[in-house]
């Protein structure tokens, strides 16, 4: 069966509606009334061509109307969230997790902050052995604590870094970035903004993962620049967590 395109807008906005649970103005892309506006190919239509449209946070985006905006030339910027402040604490929380490669080394880690960064509280996520274990399991419950807003950063660490890392970026909200020195450790915090750090145990050694978490820890967000292009990171996210 074929369908007009004005028939399949409406099942798009039909489709959009009954996920929303309410009804959704398909006329404006402002209306205050709308939790999440709609924005249709009625109303790209309506846009002058050639032209730039700030898409408000949040708004849902039907494919023919990306089609109307490529076909008249009209850039869609789409606006992100800014993260709601988290008011500064007496004592940070950093969430640290590893599988059974990663165990020996999570221990470690653990006396060192608590001797020398005393001001940071430490939530241990497990593993409590080197019985074998899955590294997904224990890369989430880090990941789930920072990307809630429960825990200031997170640190994950298995025989590689590399599943722990794929893993806990798959949590909205997340940074995760595997560093093997502290060239890396620098760049991910001043560069990306990483929220979560990933160690291959099996890959250097303890005294050089503790130079890597007090580095990466001590380093600020450089922002300017940098700021840009971790939201364009967070916009390709909100794309599709919505």
């Amino acid at each position: 069966m074929n369908y007009r395109p004005e028939e399949i807008e409406a099942l798009v906005r039909q489709v959009v509606n009954r996920v929303m649970g309410e009804d959704v103005p398909t006329t404006t892309a402002s209306s205050s009334a709308a939790k999440r506006p709609l924005i249709d190919a009625d109303f790209i239509n309506q846009l002058p061509p050639n032209s730039t449209y700030a898409v408000p946070a949040n708004a849902l985006v039907t494919p023919l109307a990306r089609q109307a905006a490529l076909e008249r030339h009209i850039k869609l910027e789409e606006q992100t969230v800014a993260p709601p402040a988290v008011a500064p604490t007496s004592q940070q929380v950093i969430a640290i997790g590893a599988d059974h490669g990663g165990y020996g080394l999570k221990e470690t880690l653990k006396k060192m902050l608590a001797t020398t960064l005393p001001e940071y509280k430490v939530v241990d996520c497990g593993t409590h052995s080197t019985d074998s274990v899955d590294y997904p399991d224990f890369a989430y419950a880090v990941a789930q604590l920072v990307g809630a807003g429960r825990a200031w950063r997170g640190i994950i660490i298995d025989g590689a870094g590399i599943g722990s890392c794929m893993a806990a970026n798959k949590v909205p909200g997340v940074r995760a970035a595997m560093c093997y020195d502290q060239a890396t450790a620098v760049n991910s915090r001043e560069h990306n903004n990483a929220n979560v750090l990933t160690l291959g145990a099996g890959l250097i050694g303890a005294n050089l993962a503790q130079q890597i978490v007090q580095t990466w820890l001590a380093t600020e967000f450089g922002g300017d620049r940098h700021a840009k292009r971790v939201e364009k990171i967070m916009a390709i996210e909100k794309r599709f967590t919505r």
